[in-house]
């Protein structure tokens, strides 16, 4: 048994048993290649300023438990080994003990000469919480005090109830630090008896997107008092106060990135929607309308659109003045519908992330015409005639890449209005260390495996269905892309004309949406009905009309970090 104890509590309510089973490190399936040559990406360091950081992921095991009783997942505390020489540790790590670790912890070295150090030891330690196991002895977690001026960035776990030594850890003088927040929760000890409570979480920089300069540690944070998860954290991440991006990848790493991770895409194979490249939309009649010609739903008047965008208005904010729109003849109206899978591409967006110490490579994929949605209510399906459809369909994934050593972290997959992010270890790998992207049907969202995804209440089994399948129709991102921006580079890299329209792809209409719902909300069991308002919360918002989205700049992970 393993036991959580705080001053006292109630033995029924901490009961823990010991996780026996070791969780071995995540590794991709196959082994990294030698990147091409550049700065600082992939050699293992990354400046800071004052500071150089490695990132360690051999780690030895301080003490791992699980509840013998509820839903709560394991956690493992481990502390960082094979520190190189002049290095200190930040603090401990502390995944789940439910799925195969890819985490990190970065340990710290001064590089400055200046007379105001950029690391310190701890004045001394609090015990914020310990443990107590009747078979494998016990476990203490500890917050560095820093001195004046300085801040702790992560806990330190024992086996013993003495103090650790001050030579355990360091604190960061405060200038260099950002402040951080509560992420996943990873430990749920939830309990009737207050002083019974544990939470542990994962942190983050408050602040992230590109220009942020938050560098996230791989520490933990726990607490007694869950309410701790929307306070101002007792620790602090890392701040990159150097300005060059020296670990960032330089065009010729870039290429070498994309082609070496770059995902297969499967498209459903009753899909009658299709990507096509952007050139290949403007060159078939897609015409530009302006506010002034007419109203967005009745349009007399349009502007062809030559295959670069050249004569699009760039620049600016969607100010509802311009729009695109498929041609006016039906035929060619159908025949661009369905988009063109010969000719598409993902177009490549690549950004700093966590301060500069990882790389988002995003992928964005374009096709003509989002289909129409197919609600599931129960075993029943419902196809719906327009709700849902709109011209211009934006689609996204990102990967995120270390730039110690260009190993792939995790992805994020774009869904609708949200997303998530998936670890490395959950991926479908196909070809090395090529993943599968799923596009469901009709609505093009990205998920990492094949089947059903219900966009609304999964519990009831109500809402937008999202199907997912292998099929003949692909696209292959390692080869089929084309790198549109990477602003850190500077003058590397060209955008294209097109990328800098800022207005809609796709003309605004606003569906009478009740008559279709109605259809639904007649054939539901009783137990299930809704009324028309409780329904439509179940749905993304996008399908009661069709709007056509921006461009991937207009869109607010074109700066800042993706939506969960």
């Amino acid at each position: 048994m393993f036991e959580w104890w705080g001053e006292c509590c109630d033995c029924a309510a901490s009961i823990y048993e010991d996780f026996l089973e070791e969780q071995y490190p995540f590794s991709l399936p196959s082994p990294l290649p030698q990147w091409p040559k550049g700065q600082d990406f992939g050699t293992g360091k990354i400046c800071l300023g004052e500071l150089e950081v490695v990132q360690i992921t051999t780690f030895e095991k301080i003490c791992s438990c699980t509840p013998l009783l509820g839903k709560s997942n394991g956690v493992t505390f481990y502390k960082p080994v094979e520190i190189p020489d002049g290095y200190f540790t930040l603090g401990h790590h502390c995944p789940p003990t439910d799925r195969k670790s890819s985490g990190y912890l970065l340990v710290a070295k001064s590089i400055s000469t200046v007379d105001s150090p950029p690391l310190q030891k701890p004045l001394s330690y609090t015990l914020i919480f310990s443990s107590k196991s009747r078979k494998n002895g016990s476990g203490y977690i500890w917050l560095p005090n820093p001195p004046t001026g300085y801040k702790s960035t992560g806990f330190i776990v024992t086996n013993e109830p003495n103090e650790p030594d001050l030579e355990e850890v360091r604190c960061v003088r405060s200038d260099l630090t950002e402040s951080c927040e509560v992420d996943e929760i990873i430990f749920d000890r939830n309990s009737l008896f207050s002083k019974s409570r544990f939470y542990v979480w994962n942190t983050r920089p408050c602040e992230r997107g590109m220009l942020c300069k938050g560098v996230p540690i791989g520490t933990f944070f726990c607490s007694r008092d869950k309410s701790d998860e929307d306070s101002s954290l007792s620790i602090a991440c890392l701040k990159n106060v150097d300005s060059s991006y020296a670990a960032m990848p330089n065009v010729d790493q870039i290429h070498a990135l994309v082609q070496h991770y770059g995902p297969t895409i499967y498209f459903h194979p009753d899909e009658a929607y299709f990507p096509s490249s952007v050139s290949w939309f403007f060159k078939n009649g897609v015409l530009l309308y302006k506010e002034e010609d007419g109203d967005n739903n009745n349009n007399n008047n349009g502007l062809a659109i030559d295959s670069n965008g050249s004569n699009l208005p760039c620049g600016g904010k969607n100010d509802g003045e311009f729009w695109l729109d498929l041609p006016k003849e039906d035929e060619k109206r159908d025949y661009v519908k369905r988009g063109n899978i010969e000719t598409a591409e993902v177009y490549v967006h690549v950004k700093p992330s966590s301060g500069g110490t990882f790389t988002d490579i995003s992928m964005w994929i374009f096709c003509p015409f989002n289909g129409p949605s197919t609600i599931k209510a129960g075993p029943l399906d419902y196809a719906f005639d327009k709700i849902g459809q709109h011209v211009g369909d934006w689609e996204h994934y990102t990967l995120r890449l270390s730039n110690f050593n260009g190993e792939l972290s995790r992805v994020y997959f774009s869904e609708h209005s949200g997303g998530e992010w998936v670890d490395s270890s959950e991926l479908e790998f196909i070809d090395g260390n090529k993943f599968i992207v799923y596009a469901s049907k009709s609505g093009h969202a990205s998920f990492p495996h094949e089947g059903c995804y219900i966009q609304g209440s999964e519990k009831l089994g109500i809402g937008a269905r999202n199907d997912c399948a292998k099929s003949e129709y692909m696209v292959d991102s390692s080869t089929k892309y084309c790198v549109v921006a990477a602003e850190y580079i500077g003058d590397g890299i060209t955008e294209p004309r097109w990328l800098q329209y800022m207005r809609e792809w796709g003309p605004t209409i606003v569906y009478k949406s009740g008559s279709e719902i109605d259809k639904i909300m007649k054939n539901l069991p009783l137990f299930v009905r809704f009324s028309l308002e409780n329904l439509v919360e179940l749905f993304p918002t996008e399908i009661y009309g069709e709007e056509g989205p921006t461009g991937p700049k207009e869109k607010d992970n074109w700066l800042g970090d993706e939506r969960c």
